[in-house]
């Protein structure tokens, strides 16, 4: 089964981003076709939602954290595998008819559409315990324990109840309710977040950074989210299926929380830019090394998709 690469994107205008971005999607490829398998349609399933096409910007954040810190990117390669696994797990669950029920992902049907409820629920839940069998892959590339504990703990924590899956708890709590700009907050740093900042803290921990390091990025990651999904929001509301990738109008006909319902487009546009600021400021303080991170964090928030 082959995979399409990402659209451009996010990597577009760098070279070195360019050059991690195809150098993940070989490792991704490869590592779920040998890795993630699965009796009879399972492992199909599994392919199809980790090989679909994305940005993949979680995975690079992973690589640019660790070249931020003066890491070799190539070190975190398993580490920016696991993250996206964990991602493409909770797209799955989150399209699930008992969640959003969503049609559509990335531009085609979305996996429990093509495969079926059951195997959708399977392939997610195959995808979050092979995200941390893949990190564990960090001592291939001398990763001392301690640090690999460290990964994964922090991807577990980012993962679990209190953050990503509690965040879903949240939206789905609040749809058809008014929520405020601290209730949207509330899902959006968990949901969306909590994975970001541990892709950065990931991303230093591979690249030998000390704790203070990895926390002050994963810091920055957890804003990066906010800003991110603020920017989907404003997406979702205006954009379309060929550009999005998925239904627009989703959110207003569902009801979810929204910053834009919350404050208005206007301020929902003006409180991205000032957390993007701030992202970047961070970004700049903590790195030895903040160019790529930073035409990263400049991709994110020039997004139309």
């Amino acid at each position: 089964m082959a995979t399409r690469a990402a659209k451009p994107g996010l990597a577009a205008g760098s070279r070195e981003l360019s050059q991690w971005l195809a150098a993940f999607e070989r490792y991704l490829l490869r590592a779920v076709r040998e890795r993630a398998g699965g009796p009879g349609r399972l492992g199909a399933a599994v392919r199809y939602a980790a090989l679909s096409p994305g940005k993949r910007l979680r995975p690079l954040l992973v690589l640019a954290a660790c070249d931020g810190v003066g890491g070799e990117w190539r070190r975190a390669l398993p580490a920016a595998a696991a993250v996206e696994c964990v991602h493409a797990f909770s797209l799955v669950h989150d399209d699930l008819p008992a969640m959003d029920d969503d049609d559509y992902r990335r531009g085609r049907l979305t996996t429990h559409k093509k495969f079926g409820e059951a195997l959708g629920v399977l392939a997610g839940d195959a995808l979050l315990a092979f995200a941390f069998e893949e990190l564990t892959r960090l001592r291939r590339e001398d990763v001392p324990d301690a640090r690999i504990v460290d990964a994964v703990r922090r991807l577990a924590a980012a993962a679990g109840a209190a953050q990503l899956v509690g965040g879903q708890a949240l939206d789905i709590a609040a749809e058809g309710r008014r929520v405020n700009a601290a209730g949207v907050r509330a899902i959006h740093t968990r949901k969306t977040g909590a994975l970001m900042g541990a892709a950065l803290a990931l991303g230093a921990l591979a690249g030998d950074a000390d704790a203070e390091t990895a926390e002050r990025l994963n810091d920055a990651g957890v804003m990066l989210g906010l800003a991110f999904q603020i920017h989907d929001d404003l997406l979702n509301a205006g954009s379309s299926l060929a550009a999005l990738g998925k239904r627009a109008g989703t959110d207003a006909a569902r009801g979810k929380a929204t910053f834009p319902a919350a404050v208005g487009e206007k301020a929902a546009r003006a409180e991205a830019a000032r957390i993007l600021h701030a992202v970047d400021t961070a970004i700049a303080r903590t790195c030895e090394r903040p160019r790529r991170l930073r035409l990263l964090i400049e991709a994110t928030a020039r997004r139309e998709r």
